[in-house]
């Protein structure tokens, strides 16, 4: 079964130059696995396609149960250079929301509302 990510977590992103970070941020410490399984630096560069010229990187917190991600060259030159509509990377967290999740039948539960 496949749900947005959204039913599993929240997010939050910002930027540093042409650099976006997404903080993506599990509901619930048992939704933590399936998101570090699902939600892979690959994933998320096929996700943005052309948007992401750069490379993407993953950071484990397994402590905070979230995941940290830095997408390089992400804004077109960042917010002081670029001709985007959001140079800035504020919605690039909501934009990763959409990105379909695949859950395990046994796993069901654990997002049911």
């Amino acid at each position: 079964m496949k749900v947005p990510l959204s039913r599993l977590a929240h997010t939050r992103s910002g930027d540093k130059g042409d650099t976006c970070n997404i903080g993506v941020i599990a509901r619930g410490d048992r939704l933590y696995p399936i998101i570090a399984r699902e939600v892979t630096a690959e994933r998320v560069r096929r996700h943005f396609g052309d948007l992401v010229k750069g490379s993407v990187e993953r950071f484990e917190l397994p402590n905070l149960s979230a995941l940290n991600f830095l997408l390089h060259q992400a804004l077109g030159g960042g917010g002081t250079v670029s001709l985007r509509t959001d140079a800035q990377g504020k919605t690039f967290g909501a934009a990763l929301l959409s990105l379909e999740i695949e859950i395990h039948p046994d796993e069901i539960e654990l997002i049911a509302v």
